[in-house]
């Protein structure tokens, strides 16, 4: 059964004939831009077993916020689209109408995409945000918001698989620290930014339905061994703040040999190449884990849902 994906509203669509569940992608800079090329291998697998794709390409801007809520918009007209098409094609469509069938999955800097979608999530966020962005931001978000209008502006009981999460900054984007601050300095940086960010996720009553993969050797989003590195590199590290934070929150997290873009990459025979030279840019499909691991946090994910159900349940 091979990977085939539809144009589908502003996504692309792989249906699964019998679908366990719906992963919805979104990938990082650039590579995130074409999702069903440069991480085919990734969802490929996803799909062999069993899950509907949902791939989101990549839009490059500084400001973060109209992006995550122009996501909630298409997940809202994929909702009504992706049950026709199922039906078209002749396949089960009913677990397209259960939202908790449906998992977000990040790479890199899609990331931050998702944890906005679940801070958007919360009752009263915009109270929320009064406490760390200023009166100007808050109005242009809420003004975005209602220009957007999603009917489904909620990510609750979806479960999120963060890979190699990059919390973005200016100066992320922007290698050259002179020119980062300047563009910070009249006001058109990365909003919101990583403070901001993560004060957001830090007094948030969600996230408590995150899965974490990361690398041992990512320079991008840190490595959990950045904890016996120094003061300078432990501040940079996404990875290790967002285990130090989410731990007591359930966080399922998983470390695997492999650089920031492991999951980058397309089979030619039996290797994986990522095409890309400051990587590995090939390696052997037998050394690759990254899947399998994916999958089992998936997997163990859908399992804690079924009983916090069945804790509902049984306290109603």
């Amino acid at each position: 059964m091979s990977l085939k994906f539809t144009p589908l509203s502003f996504s692309w669509v792989a249906l699964h004939p019998q679908p366990r569940g719906i992963i919805q992608f979104i990938g990082g800079a650039f590579f995130g831009s074409f999702p069903t090329i440069f991480y085919r291998y990734f969802l490929s697998q996803m799909y062999a077993q069993g899950y509907s794709i949902i791939a989101l390409p990549f839009r490059f801007s500084f400001q973060h916020w109209p992006i995550a809520i122009s996501l909630l918009k298409e997940q809202s007209i994929l909702a009504k689209a992706m049950p026709e098409l199922a039906e078209k094609l002749g396949y089960q469509n009913n677990i397209y109408t259960d939202p908790s069938k449906y998992f977000w999955v990040g790479h890199s800097l899609g990331c931050k995409y998702i944890v906005l979608l679940e801070f958007l999530s919360e009752n009263g966020w915009q109270d929320k945000l009064r406490k760390y962005a200023d009166v100007h931001e808050i109005e242009k978000i809420e003004r975005i918001f209602h220009q957007i209008h999603p009917s489904i502006t909620t990510i609750l009981n979806q479960h999120s698989l963060l890979i190699a999460p990059d919390i973005s900054d200016t100066n992320s984007a922007i290698p050259i620290p002179a020119l980062a601050k300047l563009i910070d300095r009249i006001g058109l940086g990365v909003k919101p930014n990583r403070k901001q960010t993560q004060s957001l996720i830090k007094h948030s009553d969600l996230f408590q339905l995150i899965s974490m993969i990361s690398f041992t050797q990512d320079t991008v989003a840190g490595s959990i061994t950045d904890r016996y590195k120094s003061q300078e590199i432990q501040d940079k590290s996404d990875v290790l703040w967002l285990i130090n934070t989410l731990k007591n929150q359930g966080l399922l997290h998983q470390e695997i040999l492999g650089k920031h873009l492991e999951p980058v990459g397309i089979k030619i025979g039996n290797y994986i190449v990522d095409l890309n030279p400051l990587d590995k840019f090939i390696q052997p499909i037998s050394h690759r884990y990254l899947e399998q691991v994916a999958l089992h946090l998936l997997v163990e994910e859908e399992g804690r849902k079924g009983i916090r159900k069945n804790l509902a349940l049984s306290e109603f």
